[in-house]
């Protein structure tokens, strides 16, 4: 039978109805606001011309409630696969023109369609969140569809790379999707993430809060740390997916996208050693080391107003992808705690994942003190960031900069963590506590019968961090592979990550390993 006018005006209408979503005057009222719609969203993420739509004809299955009958155009999602640099892409976004984006049966068969492709063909998988929660016309069967999402969530969680973009409300259930994704980018303005609204925590706990307080991109991304990166708008956040998804693998059995060129440049860089204070007990500033080691001093980072006594992200050393975690003394001193551990674990694990080499940068006194700290249950979460070095497989490159105390040096990927190479500049001090306090507890007798207490503690001070403290007594234990010049930072470590691609390393068959969460 051959198409006839008829068949195609039939489905160029359809489309029309589709494409059209909640209505042109609702479209332009929303851009008028600055947000895109679900459509636009998505053409803004792919290449222009790659989007292949699936689903467009997908109607709901809502029979109560004035349900029946009622045109829901793709019921209130769209999805498909589109290309990003060259390499395909899952997506869907969810649109709000229509029914407030609600998810219902097919809604969400929809996304775990995706879901399910995505894991078959070993691509990304990017959602773009903006939904007024389960669709309650349907009852039972939303809450259904969210639990398969949630499965399918965690079936592609190691397997491939899984984003959010959370650019509008995100509500109730709604939002423990995201939570089981890689990273969760989410707008400043117009966007909201919480569990129960002000509302709900009045009537429960008789406390008042405001959305602010707890439910914005600020909130998240500075209290909570359950986002990963702040937007200022639609654009900027998929701006923000599309760089960090050109250091990622398709899937966790590719390599990353790494540039290899030809030689190795061992050029020495002697302005890093200006960074260095003359004085071990100002601040390194880590971010600076880090903009002078990797290509074109471009570091992506994660998670940058959370936790920022540590940094962790990803950059480029003569073209080869790695994941970071560096101390950061200008905040609390370096010092470890309890979301510091939290951060670096989940980051540490990410990257083991999907076979990106990590580096580590130390310059830490260890785990920070205090009763709050003890009580929040310091001890298990340092014990995510052990369980995580020890548990990767991926080439694991260590430099102590300056302090590596106590627990907080092995927490931080030492030699028997598994490091495959652990560089120290000629600054770092490696032992169970700093010298001052060392020298108190040990020479406590000769410091207070000296004649002049002060001096002879100074005196016992510098021998202790001369003999026990440099880091030469590690490296002449083996447990540092070398002591090298500021300098030369960034030639070795692109040398010593060149000569680690092609580690393998197999651990005891198991299901997993069970992490102290």
């Amino acid at each position: 039978m051959p198409i006839s006018a008829k068949m195609l005006e039939t489905l160029d209408r359809r489309r029309k109805t589709v494409l059209a979503s909640g209505g042109e005057d609702k479209i332009k009222e929303r851009n008028a606001k600055g947000l895109l719609t679900a459509r636009q969203r998505l053409l803004e993420l792919f290449q222009p011309g790659t989007f292949q739509e699936a689903g467009m004809h997908v109607e709901h299955s809502g029979e109560h409630f004035g349900m029946k009958g009622k045109v829901l155009p793709a019921d209130g999602v769209i999805a498909g696969v589109g290309y990003i640099d060259g390499r395909p892409v899952a997506a869907f976004s969810q649109d709000f023109l229509v029914f407030g984006g609600s998810l219902g049966a097919k809604h969400a068969k929809k996304i775990c369609d995706l879901q399910d492709y995505a894991a078959k063909a070993g691509i990304p998988l990017i959602g773009i969140n903006d939904s007024g929660g389960a669709r309650i016309q349907e009852g039972v069967m939303a809450l259904s569809g969210y639990a398969q999402v949630f499965y399918r969530n965690v079936v592609l969680s190691g397997l491939v790379p899984q984003f959010s973009i959370i650019a509008g409300p995100c509500a109730g259930g709604a939002a423990y999707s995201p939570a089981l994704t890689d990273f969760i980018i989410m707008t400043r303005k117009n966007a909201q993430m919480f569990i129960c609204g002000p509302e709900v925590i009045k009537a429960a706990t008789g406390q008042s809060a405001t959305v602010d307080q707890f439910a914005t991109a600020e909130a998240h991304a500075t209290v909570s740390g359950n986002i990963h990166f702040v937007a200022e708008d639609d654009k900027h956040a998929i701006q923000i997916a599309r760089k960090v998804l050109s250091f990622l693998p398709a899937n966790n059995i590719s390599d990353p996208p790494h540039h290899l060129p030809a030689t190795i440049d061992m050029t020495e860089d002697p302005k890093i050693n200006d960074l260095i204070p003359e004085d071990p007990k100002q601040p390194l500033d880590t971010a600076k080391v880090i903009e002078r080691i990797v290509d074109g001093g471009e570091f992506v980072e994660v998670q940058r107003d959370f936790a920022k006594n540590i940094i962790v992200g990803f950059a480029r050393i003569q073209g080869i992808v790695i994941g970071i975690i560096g101390s950061q003394s200008t905040q609390k001193a370096g010092t470890i705690d309890i979301d510091a551990a939290d951060k670096a674990a989940r980051f540490i694990r990410f990257c083991n994942c999907f076979n990106i080499p990590l580096v580590t940068l130390v310059d830490t006194g260890g785990f920070l003190p205090g009763l709050q700290q003890e009580r929040g249950g310091i001890i298990r979460h340092g014990a995510k960031m052990l369980f995580a070095y020890s548990a990767a497989t991926v080439p694991k490159i260590t430099l102590i900069m300056r302090k590596a105390y106590g627990g907080a040096f092995i927490a931080m990927c030492c030699h028997d963590l598994g490091a495959d190479a652990v560089y120290a500049w000629p600054s770092a001090e490696i032992a169970v506590m700093g010298a001052e306090g060392a020298a108190k507890i040990l020479f406590k007798r000769e410091i207070t019968a000296a004649a002049d207490p002060k001096a002879k503690e100074a005196e016992l001070v510098a021998d202790y961090r001369e003999k026990f403290a440099s880091p030469y007594q590690a490296a002449g234990a083996g447990l540092v592979t070398d002591v090298i010049s500021p300098a030369q930072t960034r030639g070795i470590l692109a040398m010593a990550l060149r000569n680690s691609l092609t580690k393998r390393e197999t651990r005891p068959p198991k299901k997993h390993g069970n992490i102290p969460l």
